[in-house]
Formats: structure tokens, sequence, C-alpha cells
């Protein structure tokens, strides 16, 4: 099938099969390799983009689905407060899991401007950081919320 949607703001056309997870559409087919394959089953939150403001799992999403919508890989942020702050906490060890983490936090930052540590652990149960940074996670999305966009 042949499907067309907007990924960082740019028109995209791939003719895949409509069973296609955008995961693998954005990764194979566009280039954009940010987004990491982690499960496959929409469980840890490596391959979280954000659809408009809202974070979803990449890997669950078919192309079928996806066609006429509107996307943001973490290639589309452009010096977020989030990436500014993930750089100024040190968040990152092995770093794999962080761009699903990033885009979590946009997502919340859009819809929650001054989160609570509840709120951030709410937003952030369901991404696994194998390298348990998850306070240091917390206080950038903190330091983000205080930042200048």
């Amino acid at each position: 099938m042949k499907a067309r949607f907007i990924v960082n703001g740019r028109d995209a056309v791939v003719d895949a099969a409509g069973d296609t997870p955008l995961l693998w559409v954005l990764r194979d087919e566009l280039q954009l390799t940010g987004t990491k394959y982690g499960c496959g089953a929409g469980i840890c939150g490596a391959c979280t983009v954000l659809q408009g403001s809202t974070a979803v799992r990449s890997c669950q999403i078919p192309l079928s689905e996806a066609a006429g919508k509107r996307f943001t890989t973490i290639e589309g942020l452009k010096n977020h407060p989030c990436q500014r702050a993930w750089l100024a906490q040190d968040v990152a060890q092995c770093g794999y899991c962080q761009s699903g983490m990033i885009m979590e936090a946009c997502a919340l930052l859009e819809k929650t401007p001054k989160p609570a540590d509840a709120d951030v652990d709410a937003a952030m149960r369901d991404h696994v950081c194998r390298c348990g940074t998850y306070a240091r996670i917390r206080a950038a999305i903190h330091a983000a919320s205080r930042s200048e966009k």
C-alpha cells in the first residue's frame, strides 16, 4: 500500500505492506534511526514517537493506521528543553531507551507543563531503562519544565 503522512514536518510517502509497523517504516524506509526497537510489543517504550502531541509506541501502529497522521521522532526535535535537560542532567548511560523517554517527556510537558513527581512517575512508568537512571530522568523532566522552549 502507498501511505502518505507527515514526519517531522515533512511529507512522507511510503509504499509498503499495510501491516508494517511504523517503527520499521521510520527506520528502514525513512532512515530515521533514532527511534529504537526494544521489545516489539509496545511494553518497553524505546520506540516512542509523538502522534500530534501524544506519545505513542511506533511498533504498535501499522502503516495503514499511520496514513494521514502527523508524527515527530527524536530527529524532529530541535534543541528541545527535554533534550537540553537530558544532557545537563547527564541522564543517559547506554542511551538506548533515551529517545523514547525524551519523546514521552515532551508529551508530558505539553499536557502538564509543571508536573509533580507523581505525574512524572505515571508518565514514565511504562518505560524500561536497564541502566536505572530513573532519578536523573525525573530531575531532567523537572529541569525541562523550568526551561524556555
